[in-house]
């Protein structure tokens, strides 16, 4: 489970796929091919959910970024502490700390954040700066001795407030560059003494599982007769985890002090953020919540879950209750076989026990066979087959991502971009396009893509015509008609069949 990349024999058509793409190591999972970055891999939050390209019969590879191989060392070191915790549930590592400072996961762990990317902390130093300064081998050999001789201190975190598509704000923790590499080089440390506890049944942020894996699951369970169905929303969870609990729960597994230490200074770590007046202001970080944005936060947010899935099993609910629990990160849902009353009764007790609610607004028991439910993008639902006359999990791209791409399209090919090259406008939009394409080309999708692929053509006819004034919308469809959208302008097709 700890193997993060694939044996040394590759089946044919995979090197094939690896070779055309030049997309480096890939791994290969029930008809999928995902690029993975290791147990420091991070599956990238665009939505909610991870944005990979399935790979049948090499589709869109192309749109795989270039990836990461952890290196051997690191490889066993993690392979190891897997082992370990699995063998012995209960022990509790106490000489984890002068692995941090090691100079190959230092290393790493600055790779890994430097291909991520992320907007620069409150010192405003962004890896350029580093790189064209001081240079890498300087800022890490700081950073070791730092480490080593623990007078490492962690720095605030700046706050920025990313717009919701209801009309809300989500807070972001941005924290430095310094603190993101220390962070990365904790989780490559002990991700995997977790991961060897993480229950089947949760899927987020966690190395060779996505989001798509946990609609499977969730389709399968409907088609199992679990259609009474519990959408849960557990209120603002990032910001209202209890540190003192959550730290409680780390210490079952480490009891090395200053691993306990670090993970304590960036819980506490003062955020700064910019009030309305547009000054900087300073505000402690209280008792409860992780940045969103924290490299260390999504594991530290699994660890606080999973007692909720550990409770799920040990009480053998969904053998007893016949309620199947799939969790990602904080969103989940329940599949009932009968009545949800009882599971929901379960649900806000233990969260109450942590610390956590439901959002009341958000939550809601819905009936697969009259009613859908969104559960990361996709639109779930039970519908009658045309071709066979049996009911199936019908799972599709839902109204709200078709709606939040389509606006998006919109508005890279607004009027006043007609001042840029064409080629520009046509790269934006081809680039937005084929990564949401690349999450939401699954299941039952061709419906829905139909509609994001004639909004497209619609979109940039009418940009090329905004461009060369041509206002009699007949002429435009004339000039350009959809074939030469593509073959002449180059705009990405969008697929319009399913994905198997």
């Amino acid at each position: 489970m700890l193997e993060v990349q694939a044996s040394g024999i590759e089946s044919p058509e995979l090197a094939r796929i690896r070779q055309r793409s030049r997309a480096g190591p890939v791994w290969k999972s029930e008809g999928s091919i995902v690029p993975f970055e290791g147990l420091g891999q991070h599956n990238p939050a665009r939505g909610k959910g991870p944005c990979f390209v399935s790979a049948t019969e090499g589709r869109r590879i192309k749109g795989i970024a270039r990836m990461l191989t952890t290196p051997e060392t690191i490889r066993t070191l993690q392979r190891k502490l897997y082992l370990k915790a699995k063998q012995e549930p209960r022990f509790r590592f106490y000489s984890l700390y002068d692995k941090v400072y090691r100079a190959d996961i230092l290393d790493h762990a600055w790779h890994l954040v430097r291909a991520n990317g992320g907007a620069a902390g409150v010192d405003g130093v962004t890896f350029k700066r580093i790189e064209e300064g001081e240079g890498k081998s300087a800022f890490l050999a700081a950073l070791t001795e730092a480490l080593r001789c623990k007078t490492y201190q962690a720095e605030a975190v700046r706050r920025v407030l990313i717009p919701k598509p209801n009309g809300g704000q989500r807070p972001l923790g941005i924290p430095t560059i310094r603190d993101r590499v220390v962070q990365m080089a904790v989780k490559l440390v002990i991700e995997p003494i977790f991961e060897a506890d993480f229950c089947e049944n949760s899927y987020g942020f966690r190395p060779k599982r996505s989001a798509h894996d946990a609609v499977d699951d969730v389709a399968a369970t409907l088609h199992r007769g679990h259609y009474h169905v519990i959408d849960a929303d557990i209120s603002k969870y990032f910001d209202s985890i209890p540190h003192d609990k959550l730290l409680r729960v780390v210490a079952g597994r480490i009891c090395d002090k200053q691993i306990m230490h670090l993970l304590k200074m960036w819980l506490k770590a003062p955020i700064e953020e910019e009030g309305d007046d547009g000054k900087k202001r300073m505000k402690g970080a209280g008792g409860q919540g992780t940045p969103q944005g924290g490299v260390i936060s999504p594991l530290l947010a699994n660890i606080y879950l999973h007692l909720l899935d550990r409770y799920w099993m040990r009480h053998g609910l969904e053998k007893r209750l016949g309620a199947r629990l799939v969790r990602y990160a904080d969103d989940c849902v329940i599949l009932c076989r009968g009545g949800p009353e009882r599971a929901m009764e379960h649900l806000t007790k233990f969260l109450g026990r942590l610390g956590l609610s439901l959002n009341g607004d958000k939550t809601r028991i819905v009936n697969a066979f009259k009613d859908s439910f969104d559960f990361l993008g996709f639109e779930h639902r039970m519908r009658l087959s045309r071709r066979t006359g049996r009911w199936y999990p019908h799972v599709q791209p839902s109204l709200k991502a078709v709606k939040r791409i389509n606006q998006r399209v919109t508005s890279l090919t607004q009027r006043q971009l007609t001042l840029l090259p064409l080629p520009d406008v046509i790269g934006n939009v081809n680039a937005v396009v084929r990564g949401w394409v690349g999450y939401f080309h699954f299941k039952n999708c061709s419906t829905r893509l139909g509609r994001v692929k004639r909004h497209v053509e619609e979109r940039v006819r009418t940009h090329l015509r905004k461009r060369h004034k041509i206002r009699d919308r007949w002429t435009g469809y004339k000039q350009y008609p959809m074939e030469r959208l593509y073959t002449d302008f180059g705009l990405y097709k969008v697929p319009t069949t399913a994905a198997w």
